[in-house]
């Protein structure tokens, strides 16, 4: 699934590109994907210009005209290509080089503007969506998420607050987007073993040493990540026709079988863990 730092990236990418564009018409191919009555979806959009796109956790805000917003989740297999002529800004779950012809099989919605650039919405599983509503129901969405870790507020008093007397383990606690805003399986995992604090672990067992060290693990990782424009965009090219990628700094995730990179002893291990795939190394995380 796409985490804080692959929205975050895509929000800048699709900002310097969609801001300001009139929208002339809307092809939805998959009516479920918009979860408003779609005549209602169709005439507030067409015609209307993007003021402005924000983010929260995972959630991007598209304003429009008249305060009028559509919320726009990838959920586990979301992609947002734009492309304008002869750039292209994707972002989202993986890519594979196939996702970036569009439309595809498993484009879901295509928003077409004024200067002829398109912007495209492919999802394998058929779980994002997009939801218009009003300023009131958009701050009663918001109200919903709690502190990101790259936010200035997050800090250790903070997170040690929200790890006080808790029962779950400490993947799940990291995972709970009603406590922390943004992190997901990915980062998760990359937080525990730069703390070295195994991810099963019991949350409210953490010493006031392990804590400041998960805390500063959640918000550097997610700093880098942003830095290198996330994990999933093996294609990915930004506005400026610049690739990145952050899956050659991973140290947990995703290696399981191959030798710990920190202790050179252990092979990381692969767990079940908050019902997600969960890796870890047995010997450098407690």
């Amino acid at each position: 699934m796409p985490e804080l730092p692959e929205v975050e990236t895509i929000r800048r990418g699709l900002s310097a590109g969609l801001l300001g564009k009139k929208i002339n018409r809307l092809e939805i191919l998959w009516p479920r994907t918009v979860k408003t009555n779609l005549q209602k979806f169709a005439k507030i959009l067409t015609g209307n210009k993007i003021l402005n796109i924000e983010r929260l956790g995972k959630l991007l805000i598209f304003e429009l005209k008249n305060r009028q917003y559509v919320l726009v989740h990838l959920k586990m297999t979301g992609q947002l290509i734009y492309r304008a002529h002869d750039k292209c800004v994707a972002g989202g779950h993986k890519f594979l080089a196939q996702d970036l012809k569009t439309p595809n099989r498993h484009t879901r919605l295509i928003i077409y503007f004024a200067d002829k650039s398109i912007l495209y919405f492919n999802d394998l599983r058929k779980f994002g969506y997009f939801k218009l509503v009003d300023e009131l129901t958009k701050e009663k969405t918001l109200k919903q998420f709690s502190l990101e870790p790259i936010q200035p507020e997050f800090n250790l008093n903070h997170f040690k607050k929200i790890f006080s007397n808790r029962k779950t383990t400490v993947k799940a606690l990291l995972l709970n987007q009603k406590l922390i805003a943004g992190l997901g399986n990915i980062y998760a995992d990359e937080a525990c073993f730069r703390a070295k604090i195994r991810p099963n672990k019991k949350a409210g067992d953490l010493t006031d040493r392990q804590l400041k060290n998960l805390w500063l693990a959640c918000k550097n990782i997610l700093r880098q990540a942003l830095k290198y424009k996330g994990t999933t965009f093996n294609n990915f090219v930004d506005e400026k026709g610049v690739k990145g990628n952050y899956s050659r700094f991973l140290r947990a995730y995703g290696r399981q079988g191959q030798k710990c990179q920190r202790c050179r002893q252990a092979i990381i291990k692969k767990i079940k863990t908050a019902n997600r795939g969960t890796h870890y190394c047995p010997v450098c995380q407690k």
